[in-house]
């Protein structure tokens, strides 16, 4: 076990690719993980689970049908669980996202957006 912080900054300074969220760290039954998002995701849903965003760079926009929301740095907003949204951002956008261990990304939809389990910077 190791004592020292996670810097989000330090880790998001690591990779490159957007769409493709990165677990930092784990509390109870859920990952922290952080994630580069540009452009349009897919619309898709988490039946189980709702879905926390942590904007840290950019301006996040999360369409959902009941309405969208914005956010800027700083800011959170969680998406309850079983709501259709679908994240979108007009360039690079820093997140932070909390969500239970195995949550897969596009939810219950799939698809070349599906990332694979990635624990490589805990």
């Amino acid at each position: 076990m190791t004592h020292s912080p996670v810097d989000i900054a330090e880790k998001l300074s690591l990779f490159s690719e957007p769409w493709s969220p990165k677990t930092v760290a784990r509390l109870n039954e859920y990952e922290i993980k952080v994630v580069k998002l540009k452009g349009e995701f897919t619309w898709h849903t988490h039946q189980d689970t709702d879905e926390l965003f942590l904007v840290t760079k950019g301006q996040l926009t999360i369409q959902m049908h009941e309405g969208n929301v914005t956010l800027e740095p700083g800011q959170l907003f969680v998406v309850p669980r079983g709501i259709e949204h679908c994240p979108v951002t007009d360039g690079e956008v820093h997140a932070v996202l909390i969500e239970p261990i195995g949550v897969v990304n596009t939810g219950d939809v799939g698809g070349p957006l599906t990332a694979a389990p990635d624990d490589s910077l805990a």
